[in-house]
């Protein structure tokens, strides 16, 4: 439900409204003090404030400083004051610092009901909208706010231009594909093929056809001289995808066509030259298969000269909320579905489950909700997801709760102040010493190191 704020000493009027505004969770505040603590543990989305507030409810001026600090703190927030018939003038100041509307005693439930309406919905769709603004990077179709992504993705920007080879790591699901697409996208050879093959999925003995083609007669059942996937990519991009399986006799020819941008087709004799950029992708750990000696080094470097680390869905922080909302849209238009959103526990439990299949069992799991669910939310349900509150069950260490909640605070007030360790400190509301204290207690080297 949303949560709305009322700021009023008068409790005729806090019941009143209690009564008035429905469909929604209130929660009162009888001055200044109180307003900024709600508003901290609440964060609503609309406040309604009555300027007259103690200890000096004769005048606005406590009531003025209250909007004053809640527009700080919380800019977006739609503040609705609420003044006497003769108040006019502090209405308007009120306005000028910031207010959304003003309202006039006595109170009429059908206009407030209104005006609160009017004002929900506004602060929903400016949230959207930034939602939205963030959910993009530079790379287009790479969807996330989160830094791991964020940095993942100006790393590819800037490999587009180059046509340096480049090695996409990271586990299954994570969208590597998408970030080889979009790569080839961005670079100068966006008019040209992408063409993808899956190391992993086609038979040992059928792959080396499929990658440099044969001439007819090459072996049975070559009627007819046919291009590999290389040729067929000529002028614009190879993606091997799962270039970990790729078998050790294979990697030798596969060596020599990088180094010498030439190919022989099977049951060839001639060399044909090809001009392609080549973006590979892993799962594997290819460094210590180099050790096994399951994979050439020399190859490893070839085709490494930059390497992009994608990272999985549990590290993206609320990215799964932001791609849960796209995929939701288009498979809603997909199978004409009435479902429109989740429900708060449904978001919850999303954020918790730890999705070791990555996009590609987010993706599973909402075309299955949006088949599934009876109602416009999708619930948790539907999503056949571990809710929060189950999970929460399996932790009985009230220390462990604290430690989880405190490094996810840390980790998004640093991504927040943009790294930034000072700025961080003061959202979190500590000293920068104690953040200091806070990311070696918790072992967040990964802060410790860019800070």
């Amino acid at each position: 439900m949303e949560k709305i704020l009322v700021v009023d000493d008068d409790l005729g009027i806090q019941k009143q409204l209690k009564w008035a505004l429905t469909g929604a969770e209130i929660v009162f505040a009888d001055d200044r003090e109180s307003a900024i603590s709600q508003l901290r543990r609440h964060e609503p989305n609309v406040v309604t404030l009555d300027l007259g507030l103690p200890p000096d409810p004769a005048n606005a001026s406590e009531g003025l400083l209250a909007l004053k600090e809640i527009l700080t703190l919380a800019p977006s927030t739609k503040v609705i004051v609420v003044t006497g018939n003769d108040d006019k003038e502090n209405a308007l100041k009120a306005i000028a610092l910031g207010a959304y509307d003003y309202y006039q005693k006595p109170i009429d439930t059908d206009t407030i009901n209104l005006i609160i309406q009017r004002a929900m919905n506004l602060a929903n769709l400016e949230k959207e909208n930034i939602l939205l603004s963030r959910t993009n990077t530079a790379m287009g179709k790479i969807i996330g706010n989160s830094a791991s992504i964020q940095g993942a993705s100006r790393k590819a920007e800037k490999i587009a231009q180059t046509d340096i080879s480049a090695l996409l790591l990271g586990e299954s699901g994570t969208g590597k594909e998408v970030f080889a697409r979009s790569i080839h996208e961005h670079s100068n050879r966006s008019k040209k093929p992408f063409v993808a093959i899956n190391c992993a999925s086609i038979p040992e003995n059928l792959l080396e056809s499929e990658l440099f083609g044969y001439e007819k007669g090459a072996f049975t059942g070559a009627n007819k001289t046919t291009l590999g996937k290389i040729e067929t990519a000529q002028g614009g991009t190879l993606f091997l995808d799962e270039i970990g399986d790729m078998p050790l006799g294979l990697q030798a020819k596969m060596l020599r066509f990088l180094q010498e941008r030439v190919i022989e087709r099977v049951g060839g004799r001639s060399e044909i030259p090809v001009d392609v950029r080549v973006i590979c992708a892993t799962h594997r750990d290819l460094q210590d298969m180099v050790e096994q000696e399951s994979f050439r080094e020399d190859l490893y470097y070839r085709i490494g000269e930059i390497s992009i680390l994608i990272p999985p869905l549990r590290e993206r922080d609320d990215d799964v909320v932001l791609l849960a909302k796209t995929f939701l849209n288009q498979y809603r238009e997909e199978y004409s579905a009435k479902v429109k959103g989740f429900s708060e526990d449904a978001i919850q439990a999303m954020l918790a489950h730890r999705w070791p299949g990555n996009i590609r069992e987010l993706q599973n799991k909402l075309k299955s909700a949006v088949v599934l669910a009876e109602g416009q939310l999708i619930q948790v349900d539907d999503l056949s997801l571990t809710s929060v509150n189950e999970a929460s069950e399996r932790i009985f260490n009230l220390r462990e709760v604290r430690e989880i909640a405190e490094s996810k605070a840390i980790r998004q007030a640093y991504h927040q102040a943009e790294q930034n360790i000072s700025k961080a400190a003061e959202l979190l509301g500590v000293t920068r010493p104690t953040l200091y204290s806070l990311i070696d207690k918790y072992r967040l080297d990964d802060l410790k190191s860019q800070a």
